[in-house]
């Protein structure tokens, strides 16, 4: 299915010089672009419908709407970035949108075609170009889905608005990347076989703030949950996947399933076997983590996502006693398929996998 899209510039976009003192030092989700795009839902009027590019505005929801009550909602996390040629580069927004529509299947909700999403994306890009910085800097990119319906009762809408909004972001690290420290929550888990642990939906992330508030006041800067069965086997961090380089060069990472299905997990995986490395999907438990840290068999512990690339984990903190890993320091195997994924990101090195789509 492929839709038109209505676009209709903001008839008062900001000022080029306060555009320009905004992106200086952006940080991160908290300055927006002025465009967005929408696309609604209506099961009686036969799907989707009136797919436009407006300026940025806040949405009117009737008190009932069932997205404030149920929680029918997914979003999605992707990156536009600048090249040296002044092009614009999309990294693997189809594994998006594939994984947009697996999480509107989980949660009962109407499943967007790809082309849709993809098409969405590509002209927030098109008409807010001016917002995405260079350098390190990205345009990150925030598709999502809620159930716009109007009435009380648990069953799934059958209304919905999709919409694309965009913020421009600096690095994720100032200074290059600095090793993470993580605290094990042992009171709370993040997922369950059969929940919905493999779906991006705001849910999760609620459920994992406790936890993460509590890794916090630890002094750390990340929490890493465990199953929720056994309590023992090493899952995913509160948004971001986990990875473990031994001495004799193979990494692990734990199994799908339960986790988020990561783009970043993914090519990761791609690139280190590309590089003749072997890579383990498989459980590790926090015991054996802490075991494999003492007597060096374990070289490094690295995070990945969206958002920060890949984030090396110095030191683990949990209430049977901390360890570090390798003197808490980045190690050369996250760092350099950190590089090698950024360079494909920007356009500087080939692209072997075919993962960027050129928007311009």
């Amino acid at each position: 299915m492929s839709m038109k899209f209505d676009i209709q510039p903001a008839s008062n976009p900001t000022p080029e010089k306060d555009r320009v003192a905004k992106l200086v030092d952006p940080g991160f989700g908290r300055v927006f672009t002025d465009h967005m795009a929408i696309v609604r839902y209506n099961q009686a009027r036969g799907g989707w419908y009136d797919a436009r590019i407006e300026a940025r505005v806040n949405f009117q929801l009737d008190p009932a709407g069932a997205v404030l009550h149920y929680a029918q909602e997914i979003f999605e996390g992707l990156k536009a970035y600048k090249r040296d040629d002044g092009g614009v580069n999309l990294f693997r927004p189809d594994a998006n949108a594939r994984r947009f529509k697996d999480s509107a299947d989980r949660m009962a909700m109407a499943q967007l075609p790809e082309d849709v999403f993809l098409e969405a994306v590509e002209q927030v890009v098109r008409i807010d170009r001016a917002w995405i910085p260079g350098g390190e800097g990205s345009l990150y990119l925030r598709p999502f889905m809620i159930a716009s319906e109007t009435f009380l009762g648990v069953k799934p809408s059958s209304e919905y608005i999709f919409a694309v909004i965009a913020s421009p972001v600096g690095s994720y690290f100032k200074g290059g990347p600095a090793p993470v420290s993580i605290w094990v929550s042992e009171n709370y888990t993040r997922a369950a076989v059969g929940g919905t642990g493999a779906v991006k939906c705001g849910g999760n992330y609620a459920a994992s703030l406790r936890a993460q508030a509590e890794a916090i006041q630890h002094g750390c800067d990340q929490v890493v949950f465990l199953d929720a069965v056994e309590r023992r086997y090493v899952e995913e961090l509160g948004g971001m996947n986990v990875f473990f380089v031994f001495d004799d060069g193979s990494l692990s990472t734990p199994p799908l399933g339960t986790i988020l299905p990561g783009i970043t997990r993914d090519s990761i995986i791609t690139l280190a076997r590309d590089a003749g490395k072997t890579v383990r999907e498989e459980p590790y438990s926090i015991e054996q983590w802490r075991k494999d840290a003492a007597s060096g068999r374990l070289k490094e512990a690295f995070a990945c996502g969206t958002a920060a690339v890949i984030s090396p984990i110095g030191k683990v903190r949990s209430v049977s006693g901390d360890f570090e890993i390798s003197g808490g320091g980045a190690g050369p195997v996250a760092m350099g398929l950190r590089k090698q994924l950024v360079d494909i990101q920007y356009g500087r090195t080939n692209d072997p996998h075919n993962w960027i789509r050129k928007v311009f």
